[in-house]
This record gives structure tokens, C-alpha cells and sequence, in this order.
């Protein structure tokens, strides 16, 4: 297949911040020194979380979640042709990790809305544990996704890092999406500094 353009600019920028703000979040969770750090890349990740879902729905082709999210059915059946190693070309998000992004969307936005509560001295210990609790599976569904993602470059036969880099992947030419939406990419990054502003005043 030639390779086309699927990935937008929103995608793509919001893909690479949330993940660098939930590792920086993580690294500095334990240390007072670098607190700060930790409540804006935790801002962050609420920003690019709550963006992503407004961008699910008016978002180019592959960023909407008509194209990805899909009942158990078609997941077990996408599952299963892994399994017999001939696995069914997506052009977008696969059905088992349309369902990952959903619970990466979810969790980013529980975790960080619990810490921000936290920040401001609101629900003492048991929130606190709860957030915690909360970035743990966070954790363990990035890792679950990791692992979906080299398993699919191996399956698939393709650079999935790489196309969230480039934006192209393989496809049919008249699957394309029109433009990577630059404008759209700018309002993220805009929102994103509002947000760890607006955190930390």
C-alpha cells in the first residue's frame, strides 16, 4: 500500500506532550523539589485529555472516535485475527486500542483532576490514595498500549511510532485525510499553557 496521511497535527503534538507529561508526572510524583513540575505536566495532561475528546468528535477522519471506538464484538474478532497472525489492516486506531485511548483519556483526566484537588489541600488522605491508585493504572494501560503497539509495527509490518511521528501511514489514496489542521495544533498548545497557568495561580 502507498503511504497517506492520517494523523493530523492535534494528534499527533497531543499524542507526544501527554505521554512526556504523564512521564515527568510520574518521575517527580515523590520529590517536593520539583512539585512544581509535577502539577503543570499533570496540567498538562488534563489539558491535551480534555481537548482530545472535543477533538474526537469534530476532529479530522481517524482522530474521531466513530472511526476507532467499536463493540467487543469486532475487538475479539480484530484479537483473533492476531492471533492467527493475519491480522486485519486498520487505517486508523485498531479496535483494541481505540479502547485503550479511551481508557488513556479517561484515567489522564481522573488522575490529574484528583491532583489538582490535591494541590489546593482538598480531600486529605484518601484522595490522595485514590490519585495514586489512579496513576497506577495509568501505568499499566500505557504499558498495555506499548505493548499493542510494538506487537501491531510486528503483525502489521509497519513503523506505527513512526507514523505518529510523520502523520503517513499505509493506505489507499482516497483514504486520506485533506490537511494535518495546523490551526487546530495551535489552539492545543495554547490551551495547554492556559491550563498549567491556571493551575499554578
Amino acid at each position: 500500500m502507498p503511504k497517506i496521511l492520517v494523523w493530523d497535527w492535534p494528534v499527533r503534538i497531543g499524542h507526544w506532550l501527554m505521554a512526556t507529561g504523564f512521564g515527568l508526572a510520574w518521575l517527580t510524583a515523590e520529590s517536593e523539589t520539583f512539585r512544581l513540575v509535577h502539577v503543570i505536566s499533570g496540567a498538562t495532561v488534563f489539558a491535551i485529555a480534555t481537548f482530545r475528546l472535543i477533538w474526537g468528535v469534530v476532529g479530522t477522519r481517524y482522530a474521531r472516535f466513530g472511526d476507532f471506538v467499536f463493540g467487543p464484538q469486532t475487538v475479539r474478532r480484530y484479537l483473533a485475527s492476531l492471533r492467527h497472525g493475519q491480522p486485519e489492516h486498520r487505517t486508523g486506531h485498531n479496535p483494541a486500542g481505540g479502547w485503550a485511548i479511551i481508557a488513556l483519556l479517561g484515567l489522564g483526566i481522573l488522575t490529574s483532576t484528583s491532583g489538582w484537588a490535591i494541590y489546593n489541600d482538598v480531600g486529605g488522605h484518601l484522595l490522595e490514595e485514590l490519585h495514586e491508585g489512579l496513576a497506577a493504572t495509568l501505568l499499566t494501560v500505557v504499558v498495555i498500549h506499548l505493548a499493542g503497539v510494538i506487537s501491531g509495527s510486528l503483525l502489521h509490518g509497519e513503523n506505527l511510532v513512526r507514523s505518529m511521528i510523520t502523520g503517513w501511514k499505509n493506505g489507499q489514496p482516497g483514504e486520506a485525510i485533506a490537511s494535518s489542521r495546523p490551526l487546530a495544533a495551535l489552539l492545543l498548545l495554547i490551551w495547554i499553557a492556559l491550563a498549567g497557568w491556571l493551575v499554578i495561580n
